[in-house]
């Protein structure tokens, strides 16, 4: 797929992934291209999938959830509709940033953002004891981010 893509789009891409919210004139003027070849290109790169989207990233210690914890999850089985019924029911679990089936000792790594400890025992309580077909769950207290970026290598 990134055979789809030139040099320009590279750097139309690095910049967008740092600044999303620069104007078409900057970018344009970032990556040398008059504004409306600019313009065209991150059109054409939305539209083939390459940009997925624009979000703002927020800032978890001012949104009060400093604390992240990462959770392995072992299912009681690897039939498809268990592995369906977990999926559905994780993904209505308003406290989880991510969930990845995951091939190893672990059949789902979850990320969640929490208060502190009292409110992940909440969020474990209320929602991570109900999910269906768990065997086992071991929670991990991220104690220091030490490398955090949205930015892919292009």
């Amino acid at each position: 797929m990134t055979s789809e893509i030139d040099a320009t789009d590279r750097r139309i891409l690095m910049v967008l992934q740092k600044q999303g919210r620069i104007t078409n004139a900057d970018l344009a003027d970032r990556v040398n291209l008059s504004p409306s070849a600019c313009h065209r290109r991150v059109e054409r790169l939305e539209t083939d999938g390459f940009i997925a989207g624009y979000v703002a990233l927020l800032n978890t210690r001012r949104m009060g959830r400093p604390t992240m914890v990462f959770v392995e999850i072992t299912l009681q089985s690897q039939a498809e509709d268990l592995l369906d019924a977990f999926e559905r029911e994780v993904a209505r679990v308003p406290d989880i940033l991510e969930c990845h089936l995951m091939a190893g000792t672990a059949d789902y790594l979850l990320k969640i953002l929490a208060e502190d400890t009292e409110d992940f025992a909440r969020i474990h309580r209320q929602f991570l004891s109900r999910l269906p077909g768990v065997r086992q769950m071991q929670s991990s207290f991220a104690l220091r981010t030490v490398v955090q970026t949205t930015a892919l290598a292009v």
